[in-house]
């Protein structure tokens, strides 16, 4: 079995002004095929079947010891910058279920966002903060390093169905915005893909 680089569903300036076209190209072609490529040769020697990176990922328990925390790290890898990939998009709405839930869950719009930036800011080194749907809630949540919370607790001491998500490797904003990653993360909310986040969400309920 192997994976390959999804088909990126706009041209690398197509988020500019606030992610620039040299970053989406590199994160894209470099960082993004390094994790595919290290995931399909730790792959390439096991006996597994094919199945979908997404519901391999949340079967890591299964996979020997000697290989799972590498496959942990660059599967992890590429399975969260495909949903990120997908959760950008210029002109979105938010709007719908998804929007009530988080004005039940956090008060407002506002709250919301400045309890995301505030969990953003607190992630030490590289990781990846998500929204996601967890026992009927929505949560805001941090992992490290390539994790994702579709690997579990037991691993990542997280759980939950991704609904929206960021980058936080300095990859992935350095060259724009250097060490000021709460302008990178402001700069979020003008491409989050809602309609993405709501289908997430609605395929949830």
């Amino acid at each position: 079995m192997s994976y390959s680089l999804p088909v990126l569903p706009y041209k690398y300036d197509y988020l500019e002004p606030y992610f620039d076209a040299l970053t989406m190209n590199i994160h894209y072609n470099k960082h993004h095929q390094n994790y595919i490529n290290n995931t399909n040769n730790i792959l390439e020697s096991m006996n597994f079947p094919n199945i979908k990176a997404e519901i391999l990922i949340k079967k890591l328990d299964d996979i020997p010891l000697v290989s799972q925390n590498n496959l942990r790290n660059n599967l992890g890898g590429h399975v969260n910058h495909c949903l990120f990939w997908n959760g950008l998009k210029i002109g979105t709405v938010l709007k719908g279920n998804l929007k009530e839930k988080l004005i039940s869950t956090f008060n407002n719009i506002q709250q919301f966002q400045s309890e995301f930036e505030k969990i953003a800011l607190s992630r030490f080194g590289s990781g990846w903060i998500w929204l996601v749907y967890h026992d009927n809630c929505l949560k805001i949540i941090s992992t490290a390093n390539q994790d994702n919370p579709l690997m579990g607790e037991s691993l990542t001491g997280v759980s939950g169905d991704p609904i929206i998500c960021l980058d936080l490797w300095e990859h992935s904003y350095y060259l724009q915005y250097q060490n000021r990653r709460l302008e990178y993360v402001q700069a979020f909310w003008n491409v989050v893909n809602w309609d993405e986040a709501s289908r997430r969400y609605n395929e949830c309920l």
